[in-house]
């Protein structure tokens, strides 16, 4: 066997053994999921296959625990995140990208700053404000959402931004088109794979975040799926088995996105790492 053919063998069992890793937790959630609260402790923990499979758990945490509530909840909040962190993003980047001023390398460093920020430092004052203006158990948490997603997303899109060519900005000046027309007939057309990725990313954070969720939004009709999951216990166990067919619940909505939505979101990270 030739040294090529040994190399692409080698390769594709590295491959393979590496999506096995990497697939082997969500198969077995799924494997869980269909177990009893018993069989998940004890001899049969290892079981592939369950000695009395069951629905039930699915079945528990659609309507008694109401995993489809905190569906929606996480739903509306994480488009409303989106789409306020788009908006002010895209007018911040453009902005940041294109125009001249002073200590624009400052104002850089101040947003990746703020993106680093600990969330514990930030969660007391954010909740005496929302306590203060009545927004507890509200979809304006949304609001505080963006205190961790809106950073990273201006840094994203002014990387696509850059990679926009200034002679169509002023071929466009020539032609009697506005700013504002420039930003719409021409910046965001051709910035809309690094948009439409920044806008999927937003999303996916603002679908996961828990600690803001947990503080802000603590009755159970407002609660979001991580939080809802987390509740999914008693004062002295944890229900596994309804844990994980929440997982599988939860998952699918995020997993329909990535799938429709691979090919944009490829493309808008690859274009962002491309500098002409």
């Amino acid at each position: 066997m030739s040294k090529s053919k040994v190399f692409n063998v080698v390769c594709w069992a590295f491959i393979i053994v590496f999506l096995l890793i990497s697939i082997f937790p969500f198969l077995w959630i799924l494997i869980t999921s269909f177990k009893p609260e018993v069989e998940i402790h004890g001899a049969g923990a290892y079981n592939i296959i369950a000695n009395n499979p069951t629905i039930e758990n699915y079945i528990t945490v659609i309507f008694e625990k109401h995993i489809f509530r905190a569906i929606r909840n996480s739903f509306v909040i994480a488009s409303l995140t989106t789409l306020y962190v788009v908006i002010v993003a895209s007018m911040s980047a453009y902005v940041i990208a294109r125009f001249k001023f002073k200590g624009k390398s400052i104002l850089m460093g101040l947003i990746l700053a703020v993106s680093m920020f600990p969330q514990m430092i930030v969660i007391g004052p954010i909740f005496n404000m929302y306590y203060q203006l009545g927004w507890l158990n509200s979809y304006f948490i949304s609001l505080a959402y963006c205190t961790i997603t809106l950073p990273s997303a201006v840094w994203i899109m002014v990387t696509h931004f850059k990679q926009v060519p200034l002679s169509l900005e002023e071929a466009a000046k020539l032609d009697g088109c506005s700013a504002w027309g420039i930003l719409w007939k021409i910046i965001f057309p051709i910035s809309a794979p690094g948009i439409f990725a920044t806008g999927i990313i937003t999303f996916i954070a603002a679908w996961n975040e828990y600690l803001l969720s947990c503080t802000l939004n603590i009755t159970e009709s407002m609660q979001s799926v991580p939080v809802r999951i987390g509740y999914l216990r008693d004062e002295y166990s944890i229900f596994w088995s309804q844990i994980t067919a929440a997982a599988i619940v939860v998952i699918i909505p995020t997993l329909i996105i990535v799938l429709l939505f691979q090919k944009q979101i490829v493309a808008g990270i690859a274009n962002g790492a491309v500098k002409e």
